[in-house]
C-alpha cells in the first residue's frame, strides 16, 4: 500500500460548490457520496428507453462496444453511449453532472470513458474488488489521481440485487497489484477482471479499517466516487434488473499518456485520447430534459 500524495478535493473554495458543502466534505472522507433526485422521472424514463434501444440493437453501434456477460450472453455494457446517442451526450455535459465534478477535480473536465451497465435480474455477474485508477494508470496511462466517476440510476436500486459496495477512506491508500498486464486484457476484464486486483489481505485491512458500504438509490439518483475509492458488486439473481448511466470525468490537464504498465493502450472506445477540447458549458436552459 502506498499512501495518496495527490489531494481528493481540488477547488480552493468549496463554498462555491454546486452541491452542498458537506457532501464535499464526505466526498473527501470517504471516497464517494450519493446526490439524490437529480434527474425528474421523466428524465429517467427517457435516458432508459434510450438505453434500452442501445442494447436491443447492438447491430447500430459501433465495433466493440458492446460487452456481453461471461456465462449467458446477456449484454453486461455498452461502452461510449455518449458518443452514439445524442441523450447521453447532453447528461454528461448536463451541469447537474458536469459543474460538480469541475469543482471537485478543480480543472475543466472531459469524459475519460461512458457506458451504460445492465445488470440482468436472475443471471447478472458480480465484478471484483478494485480501484480504477490501477487500470487507469497502467493500461490508459492517467498521470495523476484526478478523476471520478458519477453512475446515474436508470433503475430503483434493491441491496439484494448486487449494488456497487464501497470501502470508505480506501481512496487515501493505493494498493499496486503484482503482475504484468497481458495483451489485450480490456477484452476478459470487461467481462471479468482478473488482472490488476488487490491481494485478500490488503482488501481485508481496508475493510477491517472503514468497513463496507452498499448505497442502493432509487432511479434518478447520482452516485460519486474517486478513482481510487475500492469497489465491487455482488452478482444479481433477484427478479430486480439494475441499470445505469455511467461517466468517468478526468481533468483535463491529466490527460492520458502512454501506458504506465501496458504494452499498448486500450482502445478509443474504452479510454478516450481523440478528445479536441474540455466538455463544453451547458446552461441550465440547455441541460438534458425529457
Amino acid at each position: 500500500m502506498i499512501a495518496r500524495k495527490a489531494p481528493v478535493v481540488r477547488s480552493s473554495d468549496r463554498r462555491l460548490s454546486p452541491v452542498a458543502p458537506e457532501l464535499i466534505e464526505a466526498f473527501d472522507r470517504d471516497g464517494f457520496i450519493v446526490l439524490e433526485d437529480v434527474f425528474s422521472d421523466e428524465e429517467v424514463q427517457r435516458m432508459r428507453a434510450t438505453a434500452n434501444e442501445l442494447r436491443d440493437y447492438p447491430q447500430s453501434l459501433a465495433d466493440e462496444t458492446v460487452v456481453s456477460e461471461p456465462d449467458s450472453g446477456a449484454v453486461r455494457s455498452v461502452f461510449a453511449p455518449h458518443r452514439q446517442s445524442d441523450d447521453f451526450d447532453l447528461v454528461s455535459r448536463d451541469p447537474r453532472l458536469a459543474e460538480v465534478a469541475r469543482h471537485i477535480l478543480g480543472d475543466d473536465v472531459y469524459i475519460h470513458q461512458s457506458r451504460l451497465n445492465y445488470k440482468p435480474a436472475f443471471r447478472g455477474k458480480e465484478f471484483y474488488w478494485h480501484s480504477d485508477f490501477e487500470t487507469w494508470h497502467a493500461e490508459d496511462g492517467m498521470p495523476d489521481m484526478r478523476a471520478l466517476s458519477m453512475s446515474v440510476m436508470l433503475t430503483d436500486n434493491h441491496p439484494q440485487a448486487g449494488p456497487v459496495m464501497f470501502v470508505p477512506g480506501s481512496h487515501k491508500q493505493f494498493i499496486s497489484c503484482v503482475g504484468e498486464t497481458p495483451e489485450d486484457n480490456y477484452k476478459s476484464s470487461l467481462k471479468r477482471q482478473e488482472t490488476g486486483i488487490p491481494d485478500k489481505d490488503s482488501i481485508a485491512s481496508m475493510v477491517a479499517e472503514g468497513g463496507i458500504e452498499a448505497p442502493a438509490p432509487k432511479a434518478g439518483s447520482v452516485v460519486i466516487f474517486d478513482c481510487n475509492t475500492l469497489h465491487a458488486s455482488n452478482g444479481n439473481i433477484t427478479p430486480f434488473e439494475r441499470m445505469n448511466a455511467f461517466f468517468v470525468f478526468n481533468a483535463w490537464s491529466n490527460r492520458l499518456e502512454a501506458p504506465f504498465a501496458a504494452g499498448k493502450p486500450r482502445p478509443e472506445h474504452v479510454a478516450h485520447r481523440k478528445v479536441d477540447a474540455p466538455l463544453r458549458r451547458l446552461s441550465r436552459q440547455h441541460r438534458f430534459a425529457a
